[in-house]
C-alpha cells in the first residue's frame, strides 16, 4: 500500500481481535513513528508498550484510580474501567520530553511526537492492522502517568490501541481541502 492510500483509508478502529500482534510488527511501527520531523531533532517522542499482563495491570489502575474519584460506583462501572486496555492486545502510550534547552519550544515537541503519531498510525493501516488514537482522561491521570513512567508535567498526548480488525469498516469519506485553503500568489 502507498502512502497516499494509506491516508485516504486510515480510519480508527475500535473493534479489535485480541490476536497478538508480533513483536517485530511492533518494531516496524515504531521504526516509523520516530522517522517523523522534530526541531533541533531532539527526538522529543517516549513509547511505551503494553502487551499482555501489562495491559491487566493498567486496568486495575484505571479500575482502583475510578473508585477512588467515585467511592459509589456500580461494579460494572469498574469492570468498564478495569477493561479499557484489553481493547486491543497492544497498546502504545506516547508522551512528550519536555524542553531542556530554552532554543527548544514545548509546542514543537508536542507536534513532533503527534507527527510520530500519524506515521505509527499510517504504518499500521499499511500493514493491515487496526488503531484508534484516544486521550481523554486517562491520558491526563497522574496515576496513569506514574504507572507509565511519565513525569507529573509531561504530557501523555495519546493512548494508541492496536491490533487487527474484527470488523471491515465501509471506506471512509474525506473532506476535501478547498474550504480551509487560502491561495495566496
Amino acid at each position: 500500500m502507498d502512502v497516499f492510500e494509506a491516508i485516504q483509508t486510515r480510519q480508527s478502529i475500535g473493534e479489535l481481535r485480541p490476536d497478538p500482534v508480533p513483536r517485530p510488527i511492533i518494531e516496524k511501527l515504531l521504526q516509523a513513528a520516530v522517522q517523523a520531523p522534530n526541531h533541533y531533532k531532539v527526538r522529543p517522542w517516549r513509547f511505551f508498550v503494553l502487551t499482555g499482563a501489562a495491559l491487566t495491570r493498567m486496568g486495575e489502575l484505571l479500575a482502583r484510580s475510578f473508585a477512588a474519584k467515585y467511592p459509589d460506583a456500580p461494579a460494572a462501572a469498574l469492570e468498564k474501567e478495569r477493561a479499557k486496555p484489553l481493547r486491543a492486545p497492544l497498546l502504545i502510550a506516547v508522551g512528550v520530553d519536555k524542553p531542556a534547552e530554552a532554543k527548544v519550544l514545548e509546542v514543537e515537541n508536542i507536534c513532533a511526537a503527534a507527527a510520530a503519531c500519524q506515521n505509527l498510525l499510517l504504518a499500521a493501516q499499511a500493514l493491515g492492522l487496526g488503531a484508534k488514537w484516544r486521550t481523554g482522561e486517562d491520558a491526563r491521570n497522574p496515576l496513569v502517568k506514574e504507572f507509565l513512567g511519565f513525569a507529573p508535567d509531561q504530557e501523555l498526548i495519546a493512548l494508541l490501541y492496536i491490533g487487527y480488525p474484527a470488523v471491515q469498516l465501509p471506506a471512509p469519506e474525506r473532506p476535501d481541502a478547498s474550504d480551509r485553503t487560502v491561495w495566496m500568489e
